[in-house]
């Protein structure tokens, strides 16, 4: 692990810290008593996401490594930042960790299942195929160091220790903030290289798909017919994809592709910049209504 990705890992834990705090047992409880919110956040992220991708590389005509890049992040879940993102936003959060968790196990196979066969079937990625083996082992680490373990502090150190939980809480969502916003720039400046003119049409690609993830979400909330506040959490789950894990994929299975790896660090930066913004103005939404 790298530096950077450490100090990433840190950030992402301290936020689930931070929103785990104001959170009790019965807010999970609720959630398994509406199985309906959890398939609905399911559907964008497995089915409609993907296949709407694969639909799209069918009638573009991009390289065969943008598209198949494409087709990966699609298939790749949102991890826990999707869950700092629906609490800022006044969302389900106990929704979007349940959905982060199911998502992170049904990626262990979905994954590897939903990329093989999409971009097999496309004539311009066919050539592109590989067998994506997927390390479970990492998965499942991440799942535990950055969901599980921060996750059960939050909520013990809420229940047992109230007046503490009360002092700490709110600066500390504020540094998380802070540390994402941060995270963000440094990716701007670390990536501002492959941020060229000759690219601007991928960023263009990747803030069109991105809004599509969100789209998928939202038509998807409508058609199952949630709440406003489950509505936010399955349109960020939607529309933030695990760019990491793609990028992972990527340096082993395709040996750093650098259009594939430009495309997932570009929605790295993006899917962040558009799930804080969404996530904005619900807030002002909230204030403008009284809520």
């Amino acid at each position: 692990m790298t530096t950077q990705q450490l100090v990433l890992s840190l950030v992402l834990a301290t936020m689930v810290f931070s929103v785990a705090l104001e959170l009790r047992i019965n807010d999970f409880t609720r959630v398994a008593q509406q199985p309906r919110s959890v398939v609905c956040g399911l559907v964008p992220q497995f089915l409609l996401l993907p296949v709407g991708t694969w639909v799209a590389t069918l009638v573009l005509d991009l390289p065969p490594n943008i598209e198949a890049a494409m087709i990966l992040v699609a298939c790749c879940p949102g991890g826990s930042l999707s869950n700092f993102v629906t609490h800022y936003g006044r969302g389900n959060t106990a929704l979007s960790v349940s959905l982060s968790a199911v998502a992170a196990v049904m990626a262990l196979f979905l994954t590897p299942f939903n990329f093989t066969w999409m971009v097999a079937a496309n004539p311009a990625t066919a050539g592109w195929l590989k067998t994506l083996e997927i390390d479970p082992s990492g998965i499942w680490w991440s799942l535990l160091a950055l969901l599980a373990l921060p996750m059960s502090a939050g909520l013990l150190v809420g229940h047992h220790f109230p007046a503490l939980t009360a002092r700490i809480r709110k600066p500390l969502g504020s540094f998380s903030l802070l540390a994402l916003l941060a995270f963000i720039v440094a990716g701007l400046v670390r990536d501002s290289d492959r941020i060229t003119m000759q690219n601007v049409p991928l960023l263009g690609i990747v803030i069109l798909h991105n809004a599509a993830g969100l789209a998928l979400g939202w038509a998807a909330a409508m058609a199952f017919r949630v709440s406003e506040r489950d509505r936010r959490a399955v349109m960020i789950e939607g529309g933030m994809q695990n760019s990491g894990l793609a990028l992972g994929i990527i340096a082993v299975q395709f040996n750093a592709d650098l259009g594939m790896v430009i495309i997932a660090s570009l929605w790295g930066i993006w899917h962040i910049v558009s799930g804080l913004s969404l996530a904005l103005l619900w807030r002002r939404k909230d204030v403008r209504l009284g809520h």
